[in-house]
Order: structure tokens, then C-alpha cells, then sequence
């Protein structure tokens, strides 16, 4: 099986997608890759259960971590800064 390019944002593009985008375009962003972070989590259960490939499971896993970080740096940056 051939390694696919992960199509999660990096977490440099979430500044910037911040300062580029509205509100609804980025919780739509948040939508896409909250659905990737499930796909890739069934995905990795059924190679888990299959017996699979053992390193393309691991490289899935940091896949799907670097998605967890990259939806979490997004939920933060929803929320409004609090004034000192």
C-alpha cells in the first residue's frame, strides 16, 4: 500500500488560516479534519484487528496524532483572548 500525503493542515497554516478565514470557514476546517481523525482511527483499528502492516499502523498513529494537535491548536484559537 502506498504512503497517501497527510492532508491535514500543519500547525504553521493554523496562524494563518486564523488571520485568513472567518469563524465559520475555520469550524468547517475543524468539521473536515475531525472527520479524517475518525476515518484514520477506524482505519487503524481494522489493520489492528487484520493483523496488518505493523509500521504503516504506526505511521497512521502519528498521522492521526499530528490531526488531534493541529484540531486542538484550532479550538484554541477559537476562543477569545481574555483581557489582563
Amino acid at each position: 500500500m502506498g504512503r497517501s500525503p497527510p492532508r491535514f493542515m500543519a500547525g504553521v497554516y493554523a496562524r494563518q488560516l486564523m488571520e485568513t478565514y472567518t469563524p465559520d470557514q475555520i469550524s468547517a476546517r475543524l468539521a473536515v479534519l475531525r472527520q479524517e481523525h475518525r476515518e484514520l482511527d477506524q482505519r487503524i483499528e481494522r489493520m489492528a484487528a487484520n493483523g496488518e502492516d505493523e509500521l504503516e499502523a504506526k505511521r497512521l498513529k502519528r498521522d492521526k496524532l499530528r490531526l488531534k494537535d493541529c484540531i486542538a491548536r484550532l479550538e484554541d484559537m477559537q476562543i477569545p483572548d481574555e483581557p489582563a
